[in-house]
């Protein structure tokens, strides 16, 4: 083997990739055998020149590993041959160069801030971000959905240039700074949806934010309504945000500048213009693993902005398809299998340590999303119900504790099902929607 090796290398010495490629030329030129390169690996021979009949039987293929890097075909054939004629050999290849991502550069000024005390408020988050970072000009910090005298554990710091956010973020992230005694979270926050003014022209539907939990979406229609009766469409209300649908643009517009800032069931709320969003394109993103504030908005994710946690899991392709959504063009979700070859070293790791696109079903997502949250797993309860043809149809109950202030929380799909598993995938993925 060694011998080999230093023969073709010239006593050790690494060779060029012309080098390279001038013995594996020479190498098929001797043996008469074909060279292909697909999927991640080198197919020599298979056939070999001259084979007549089927391909050799099961148990004349052999596994070889820990092969030096630098060593190719020209120097592993001979070694091989010494046990007998080759029908084929695949090299499984390592490649180093990379597809580059181009994107538009934003001029970021934001940051997230995260696991912040739930009893602090905007005065005193903002006084201890300004101890330890520059240049800050604004903390943006929303109540909590169901208590609207504490936060909800996140904030946005806004700094008065791109530079000064990301020494922020500098700042911030080795974890060194622990204000109240707690280890704060830190990224850049998403940037808002941009929607051209053409557009933005024919909005008539309005986004209201800050709502109480126990507002009906009759008393938000009706509160609408006040200022000029009968221009309300439609409310539609989720958790403590909604949006309020008008008939005509020049109401929505009028309704905007009266209601926002006033008081409903004793929480003042927000109010400003719902931004439109391509339906068939959140959907493509969400199939290609990219989460955007547009796609967040479309299902019932609002951005970070609007009050929610930083990130959310990506709805599962199941739910598009039994709501009907799904877009033929729509690429599914990316799943690949991989020899396990033996000596590979296996490591233990925690589902709760991977980042989200490790997980393809809005049930993983909805136990990861949980425990990110400090709360209790998801906890499933199945129900049953006949269809006119006899069918059994199936729908789950998805109950969500929180552990810090033992509230609870009940999610069921308008939608059934004929099997378990779809019926508990439609449930995650309506709760996700939700939360």
């Amino acid at each position: 083997h060694e011998e080999n090796k230093t023969a073709a290398n010239g006593c050790g010495k690494i060779r060029s990739g012309a080098q390279n490629g001038a013995a594996l030329l020479a190498l098929m030129e001797k043996t008469g055998y074909s060279m292909v390169q697909q999927n991640g690996q080198r197919k020599f021979g298979g056939p070999p020149p001259g084979w007549e009949g089927p391909p050799p039987p099961r148990g004349c293929e052999v596994f070889v590993g820990k092969i030096p890097r630098d060593m190719y075909e020209d120097e592993l054939v001979p070694v091989f041959e010494r046990a007998g004629k080759i029908y084929e050999l695949r090299l499984m290849m390592e490649f180093s160069g990379k597809f580059i991502g181009v994107c538009v550069s934003l001029d970021n000024c934001r940051l997230f801030i995260g696991a912040i005390p739930k009893d602090k408020k905007k005065e005193e988050i903002l006084n201890e971000m300004k101890k330890v970072t520059e240049g800050v000009v604004d903390v943006i910090v929303y109540p909590n959905a169901t208590d609207k005298t504490k936060n909800r554990g996140f904030a946005f710091v806004e700094y008065e240039s791109h530079r000064a956010a990301a020494m922020a973020r500098r700042r911030l992230i080795p974890g060194t700074f622990q204000p109240w005694g707690h280890t704060i979270q830190v990224d850049w926050a998403d940037p808002e949806k941009v929607v051209d003014e053409e557009t933005m022209q024919r909005v008539k539907v309005l986004y209201v934010r800050n709502l109480m939990i126990s507002t009906t979406e009759d008393k938000i229609k009706a509160e609408f309504n006040k200022f000029k009766p009968g221009v309300v469409e439609r409310v539609k209300k989720l958790r403590d945000y909604a949006f309020v649908h008008f008939f005509h643009r020049e109401d929505a517009v009028a309704a905007m500048s009266v209601m926002n800032g006033k008081c409903i069931d004793g929480a003042s709320i927000e109010v400003t213009l719902a931004k439109p969003v391509n339906k068939e394109s959140s959907w493509k993103q969400h199939f290609n693993g990219q989460i955007s504030p547009s796609s967040e908005n479309l299902l019932g994710f609002p951005n970070k902005e609007d009050g929610t946690q930083k990130s959310l899991g990506k709805p599962a392709s199941l739910s598009v398809r039994l709501n009907g959504q799904h877009s033929p063009g729509s690429p599914e979700v990316e799943r690949s299998t991989y020899p396990f070859f033996p000596g590979i070293k296996l490591t233990p790791v925690s589902m709760y340590s991977l980042k989200l696109n490790h997980f393809s079903s809005a049930v993983m997502h909805l136990d990861y999303f949980c425990h990110k949250n400090s709360w209790a797993p998801p906890e499933y309860c199945l129900y049953s119900t006949t269809s006119q043809d006899g069918k059994i149809l199936l729908v789950y109950r998805v109950l969500i504790s929180s552990i810090a202030d033992d509230s609870q929380s009940y999610f069921m799909p308008e939608k059934l099902c004929t099997t378990v598993e779809d019926a508990k995938e439609l449930a995650a993925q309506f709760t996700l929607l939700h939360l």
